[in-house]
């Protein structure tokens, strides 16, 4: 996806998070245990800031939130962060460098990606929260969402801090997922003790788990954001213990 297409992403679900966040601030969110609509308002506001500083000082903040965030109001402290997220965003270019916690890419572009992503996630559990109809997510940021979930969460933990990963990942057989999202886009993973490898394509089209379905719907099982649809539109074939794998790798690799 080209950068501009991040941003009028990230634009976008931004607003719809910010009309859904205006009731129902005490409201449980099923996709976050323990927090509400004010609590993931906040989480966001602050992420939002978190990333405005590392861009600004070149250096991610090593004590995050500040306390006086607690003392501003939810939907101010996210009007605060969007408002100079997108200001910092103006001033850069995509290729600038900046500080990010994956080694590979410390540009201005990782964040502009990782913040559209970020808010297309929790713009679904606010209105998973609230009883809103869930926005359709686009194709290609779907897709993108899966790519980036795979790549630059799962496979990079597990390279960088297998440590958290060793009772999960030390009895494994050795498996390998498929993941379908539409018609175009696949996936296939391999697991196995210390290794959390993902490469572009169907392969032979054979895996012990096999996920298919639309891009959003992929996007949100691979996420835990199916609601309360169950598998919320994909086929999960293959046993269940590895489908639990899968998903307890993706669990520690996104907290």
């Amino acid at each position: 996806m080209e950068y501009t297409r991040f941003l009028d992403c990230l634009a976008a679900d931004h607003d719809r998070l910010r009309a859904v966040v205006e009731s129902g601030a005490d409201a449980p969110v099923p996709t976050c245990p323990g927090w509400t609509v004010a609590d993931l308002t906040r989480h966001v506001g602050a992420v939002y800031l978190h990333k405005t500083a590392a861009m600004r000082d070149g250096a991610e903040p090593e004590t995050w939130p500040p306390k006086e965030f607690a003392d501003e109001a939810p939907t101010a402290l996210l009007d605060r962060g969007y408002t100079a997220l997108r200001a910092e965003f103006a001033t850069r270019a995509p290729e600038d460098p900046a500080a990010t916690w994956y080694g590979p890419d410390q540009s201005v572009g990782f964040w502009i990606r990782r913040m559209a992503q970020e808010t297309v996630v929790h713009r679904i559990d606010a209105e998973l929260a609230t009883g809103r109809p869930v926005t359709a997510v686009p194709d290609d940021l779907a897709v993108d969402g899966i790519d980036e979930l795979l790549k630059v969460f799962a496979a990079y933990a597990v390279s960088e801090w297998g440590d958290y990963f060793t009772d999960i990942l030390d009895g494994s057989p050795g498996r390998t997922f498929l993941a379908r999202a539409g018609d175009d886009a696949a996936w296939r993973v391999r697991t196995g003790p210390g290794e959390f490898t993902v490469t572009d394509g169907a392969g032979d089209g054979t895996a012990d788990v096999t996920l298919s379905g639309s891009p959003q719907s992929v996007l949100r099982w691979l996420w835990n954001r199916a609601g309360d649809d169950g598998e919320g539109g994909v086929s999960v074939e293959g046993a269940s213990e590895a489908v639990r794998e899968l998903r307890r790798c993706l669990v520690v690799a996104t907290q």
